[in-house]
């Protein structure tokens, strides 16, 4: 069995252990409380995976995430327009990912530490401009109206609801999740398109795995890992935009809770693949959303306490990380600045 195959077969019994688990509307709730939970997943592991992809390694995204989401909420609480706070989370997600970029593109300074102080940034500054700005501890008043980002009934999804079996997957669980839940799905195929299918995405694996043999071809190795690291910077910050003004209702000190970390986790198991990470986002979204519903899971001759479920993607996350999925193994040239032979 390849990957991609053992991936279905996984996320296919988890699904099968939550119908079980509980009645159908039960097992619906779950499994769409499991896609929005994934998308902000999703979009930072897209994000790592084209940084990673052309060498950049960044353990940065839990901080560009946690920007993002300060940003975007404060600027949908001001303004009262959500589209507008997505804009400002890109852009602070974007000012971060050019100070990476300043560190371990053009200064080659070390990527990892370059990571670390980008998440400490962030957790100081989103605070202490919180406290100042609003005098909440932190945090930003709650998002109503047009702040946030509503969920949208697709087409004929009312007229199909009755239709055995098709009818209650497209209309409860296609359908009803904000523009954000979409645009993460759609990325997928997207990025699959972009990095094996265009020159730029030939060009950026290129980087990644030999930069000398790019930069004989005459092919500017600074601005293709720059490029890399934007698209980082958009992802993380669209990612963040959707926990503060579609997820949750505004900011919170630390929401991002980890996300950052077990995106990366999850960019690990896929192998640094596209469609592999929407597989293995899913299955972290999925274990989430299993807490969720059963915070106290009782099994009969034994009830799983809460503190264990709640722990569930973050067991998860140190389970991949210890190398118990196959060895994973990353762009050659990743982790390392590119020093021009003269």
């Amino acid at each position: 069995m390849n990957l991609k195959d053992s991936f279905i077969a996984i996320i296919v019994l988890a699904i099968c252990i939550l119908w079980a688990l509980a009645d159908g509307p039960a097992a619906q709730q779950g499994i769409g409380s499991a896609l929005r939970l994934m998308t902000p997943l999703l979009l930072a592991c897209l994000a790592g995976l084209y940084s990673e992809r052309a060498g950049v390694f960044d353990i940065g995204l839990e901080g560009k995430m946690l920007m993002a989401a300060f940003t975007s909420a404060s600027v949908a609480f001001l303004t009262g327009s959500a589209w507008l706070g997505l804009a400002a989370g890109i852009a602070g997600a974007l000012v971060l990912s050019l100070i990476h970029g300043l560190a371990s593109i053009t200064f080659k300074g070390n990527q990892l530490i370059s990571g670390v102080a980008i998440n400490f940034l962030a957790s100081g500054l989103t605070v202490l401009v919180g406290q100042n700005a609003f005098g909440l501890g932190g945090r930003t008043p709650s998002l109503t109206g047009a702040g946030r980002f509503n969920p949208i009934t697709l087409p004929f999804a009312d007229a199909v609801r009755d239709m055995p079996v098709l009818g209650p997957i497209y209309s409860g669980l296609v359908s009803g999740h904000t523009i954000l839940v979409y645009v993460a799905f759609a990325l997928v195929p997207l990025t699959w398109w972009v990095l094996f299918r265009t020159r730029f995405g030939l060009r950026l694996r290129a980087v990644g795995e030999n930069p000398a043999s790019v930069d004989t071809a005459g092919v500017s190795v600074t601005r293709l890992r720059y490029a890399a690291v934007a698209i980082c910077g958009v992802l993380t910050g669209i990612a963040g935009a959707y926990l503060a003004t579609a997820l949750s209702a505004g900011f919170v000190k630390e929401m991002t809770a980890g996300r950052g970390f077990i995106a990366l986790a999850a960019l690990i198991f896929a192998k640094w693949r596209p469609w592999q990470a929407l597989f293995a986002t899913f299955l972290f979204g999925l274990l989430e959303a299993i807490a969720n519903l059963y915070p106290n899971l009782d099994l009969g001759f034994v009830t799983v306490p809460s503190m264990f479920m709640n722990a569930l993607p973050y067991i998860l996350t140190v389970v991949i990380l210890a190398g118990f999925v196959g060895r994973a193994v990353p762009p050659r040239a990743g982790g390392e600045p590119y020093v021009k032979e003269r």
